[in-house]
């Protein structure tokens, strides 16, 4: 008898339409598992990338498939739990998945990755930006749909530095994940290589914390005392949004970054009255640079009847163009032939944008990024901005000096 998990998702993929039924019927499918929440904290960023893959899945099923086969999905809830994860992981290598698409963070996602790869089956983080979301955390068949999170740090600082002439910086770190810290590491190490830039103070806290009060008088007095121009949030919400407001309420009100992690305008009501605020995206929700973008937009608004509220719907788009060009080009799902296809993508065009991979390397570390503004509960585009440097391993594994 099936477990109940495993009942709703086998439910839920049969109302995608994607289930057909019977021994003969499963030799002519290709079985993609996802193990991702669908309740806590971490919906947030996986809901949107999950329907975007389905929408994707039902796209390749109405073109013919891929190998002759269609694709059947399998979804079941993580529930934002690192040992939920790792039973969802485990029940989809039982189902036979060929294909795992795991939570967007490291920490949450890796435990179901494990799983896929200890099975000899290829993994896709629906966004992870710690580098750790591949070889080095899960192994060589796995991969994260994301950029590092050192590059949106990087990026922010160096923009703010170039363009808007910040020299002194406060960092406030959200050490709950390892995510936020490595934002914080890119933007370390951009300010470090400035002579005349310095980071004036560093403060932690937990995203959880309901109140930072502590916190933000110490950011207070660094402000008077060292001249701070600009404040650096290296934090996921809910907890992201709830600092900013804390910070604002305070009566601080010099321009702050973001990461990625904070892209969209879903939260912004629990800000009120907010502005120069800025974060990096790779996909902008509404008027996107780019016309493929925008068009995954539409039709991603046409099938679900809205649009997707930050980038983080769009990352798996451009994983999936990869693998499904991998696999025609190999001519079978086995990890060790797609991942041998892939690790050779120098400079691979996806619906979003260029993408590069290596066999040391399952992450985007140097692509342009955009730099979005904040003010009357809109985001919107300012620039696209490269930092022009390869990451140093010691910033992106945040090795010990």
């Amino acid at each position: 008898m099936k477990s109940a998990t495993l009942k709703s998702f086998l439910a839920g993929a049969s109302a995608l339409g994607l289930l057909a039924g019977g021994p003969a019927a499963a030799q002519e499918e290709i079985v993609v598992g996802m193990a991702v929440a669908q309740t806590g904290w971490m919906e947030a960023y996986d809901g949107e990338g999950a329907k975007m893959a389905q929408m994707y899945f039902e796209q390749l099923n109405a073109e013919g498939g891929l190998l002759g086969k269609q694709i059947k999905v399998l979804i079941a809830d993580t529930k934002t739990d690192r040992v939920e994860g790792a039973k969802v992981g485990q029940t989809m290598v039982q189902e036979g998945a060929e294909l795992m698409l795991v939570s967007a963070d490291y920490d949450y996602g890796a435990p179901a990755a494990l799983q896929a790869q200890k099975a000899g089956i290829v993994s896709f983080f629906l966004g992870a930006s710690d580098p750790k979301a591949g070889v080095l955390g899960v192994g060589p068949f796995s991969f994260t749909s994301a950029n590092a999170a050192q590059l949106e740090g990087a990026t922010m600082a160096d923009w703010g530095y170039q363009e808007k002439g910040f020299r002194k910086g406060y960092s406030l770190v959200d050490e709950s994940i390892e995510y936020n810290k490595s934002i914080c590491a890119g933007y370390d190490w951009i300010m470090g290589l400035k002579d005349d830039a310095e980071i004036v103070g560093t403060d932690v806290f937990k995203g959880l914390d309901p109140v930072i009060s502590t916190q933000i008088t110490r950011m207070s007095d660094a402000i008077a005392s060292g001249g701070v121009d600009h404040i650096m949030l290296c934090s996921t919400n809910p907890g992201a949004a709830s600092a900013l407001r804390q910070i604002r309420a305070a009566g601080i009100d010099l321009p702050v970054f973001g990461g990625t992690s904070m892209d969209g305008t879903y939260w912004t009501e629990a800000v009120p009255g907010l502005k120069d605020f800025y974060v990096p995206s790779l996909a902008l929700t509404k008027d996107d640079p780019r016309a493929s973008v925008n068009e995954v937009t539409e039709a991603y608004a046409a099938k679900y009847g809205a649009g997707p509220a930050s980038q983080y719907a769009y990352l798996i788009y451009g994983m999936l163009d990869m693998w499904v060009a991998a696999v025609k080009e190999a001519e079978t799902t086995d990890a060790a032939a797609v991942v041998e296809v892939m690790n050779g993508y120098d400079s691979f065009e996806t619906t979003v944008g260029l993408r590069k991979l290596t066999p040391e390397l399952h992450i985007q570390t140097e692509i342009p990024m955009l730099v979005t503004s904040y003010e009357g509960g809109e985001q919107t585009l300012v620039t696209e901005w490269s930092v022009g440097m390869p990451i140093p391993q010691e910033v992106l594994y945040r090795l010990a000096k």
